[in-house]
């Protein structure tokens, strides 16, 4: 979620959540300044011509070669779009818009045959776009997710054709004050029953051991998927005893006095002030807080996989946005805007994109080393090789069991229902 982000972030990459997510990712003018210097420093290792990437912009011969974009990001991106511009030959206009309003804008932009030329969209729009045939199919242009983190590959898939491809991608991870931890004698917890002993061990004055954010929209429903996902959950039905237990866990947390009972109005952004403020000793969250973590030096702070019941690998949502190539009609231009989204999932691009973004690229190679060089964020290329795109299993329908999922947690942590009848009565209702 780009909020959830860096997208959110992303989040997540979650609608709902974008405006405040991109918000968050650069806190400060210095911060921004910071990630954009590495962005630029990351291109001048790009050679003239990249992998995958014509220089000559042939595909657009006796036709224009100026192409528009389109996304929901903001100034500190040009560089990059710029850069994959002059490498296929093309000049670019860059439109950022606001992300609660840019799927309404496609749509309207679809019927009045005003697309851009290059679209990026949160990853989990892209199946409903391409439903609707604005979009087109990449191997056109000889592009494919192949190397690529699976969950991400199928997220802009629709009915066996790649749509899109995600140059970054992010997901959420127990953050934890390493300082607080240390001085309880408390170990980074890997099973549900150590994070339940952890946190309420961790929880003492004014501090929670645990924050999470379980507010009623797409943002709650993204933080609480790693334990839907991770215990077995499944979004066709979510009233199932394996629900159940992940919902029982939330509340558990919640009635132990783990976890503060506003988090049921929380955002991620409010849990990260939380976790900032020292009123949380762990938190889940995204990469796209590092910015505003690193800011206060005070803190000493880690993350790692969220836990999951066994101690197995985690299922946890992946966030960021994909760029595609609209049905816009002037085949020449599809061609050349086909190379300029082949040029910004090249791996140099993608580790470009990331320096920018706060995300991880999404080429598994890629990630390995960024992890490498980046160990703030390692524990997200970990949990994104297990991650699932939202998308995966219901495709444009999966708004509709977002909803009842976020409802469910509501019900449950406001004292209104059982967990069990809480996911009953969420999964019964009419979207």
């Amino acid at each position: 979620m780009t909020s959830a982000a860096s997208s959110m972030r992303a989040c997540p990459s979650i609608r709902q959540e974008k405006s405040s997510a991109m918000k968050q990712r650069f806190p400060s003018q210095s911060r921004r300044t910071r990630a954009l210097v590495g962005a630029v420093a990351v291109l001048a290792t790009v050679p003239l011509v990249l992998s995958g990437c014509s220089g000559s912009g042939s595909a657009s011969s006796g036709g224009s070669k100026a192409l528009t974009i389109e996304d929901y990001y903001d100034a500190n991106y040009n560089p990059v779009y710029k850069q994959c511009a002059k490498e296929v030959g093309a000049t670019v206009t860059i439109n950022h818009v606001a992300g609660a309003g840019l799927i309404s804008k496609v749509l309207q932009q679809a019927s009045s045959k005003t697309l851009p030329d290059v679209l990026m969209l949160d990853n989990p729009d892209v199946q409903q776009i391409a439903s609707s045939g604005a979009l087109s199919d990449l191997s056109a242009y000889g592009l494919d997710a192949d190397g690529d983190v699976p969950g991400v590959k199928a997220a802009s898939t629709y009915k066996g054709k790649l749509y899109g491809l995600q140059s970054n991608t992010n997901s959420i991870a127990l953050y934890y004050n390493k300082k607080l931890l240390s001085d309880a004698g408390v170990q980074p917890p890997k099973t549900w029953d150590e994070l339940k002993a952890a946190a309420k061990k961790l929880t003492k004055g004014s501090t929670y051991g645990f924050a999470m954010s379980n507010i009623n929209t797409y943002e709650g429903t993204w933080q609480f998927l790693p334990f839907f996902w991770s215990n077995g959950g499944d979004e066709k039905n979510i009233a199932t005893a394996d629900a159940t237990q992940a919902l029982q866990l939330v509340e558990d947390l919640q009635d132990d006095g783990s976890m503060s009972k506003s988090s049921i109005n929380w955002a991620q952004a409010d849990v990260n002030n939380q976790f900032l403020a020292g009123k949380a000793a762990m938190m889940i969250n995204g990469p796209w807080q590092l910015p505003a973590l690193n800011e206060k030096k005070s803190l000493e702070f880690d993350s790692v996989p969220i836990p999951t019941r066994t101690g197995e690998a985690t299922v946890a949502p992946l966030g960021g946005e994909a760029f595609t190539v609209p049905q816009t009609g002037d085949k020449a231009k599809m061609q050349l805007a086909g190379k300029f989204v082949g040029c910004l999932h090249t791996q140099k691009m993608q580790k470009a994109l990331s320096e920018v973004s706060g995300n991880v690229p999404t080429n598994l190679e890629a990630g390995a080393a960024w992890a490498k060089d980046h160990p703030q964020v390692a524990s997200f290329v970990t949990t994104v090789q297990t991650a699932r795109a939202r998308t995966g299993e219901l495709g444009p329908d999966w708004p509709k069991a977002a909803t009842k999922i976020y409802t469910a947690v509501q019900l449950a942590l406001t004292g209104k229902a059982s967990p069990e009848a809480a996911l009953k009565q969420a999964q019964s209702q009419e979207q």
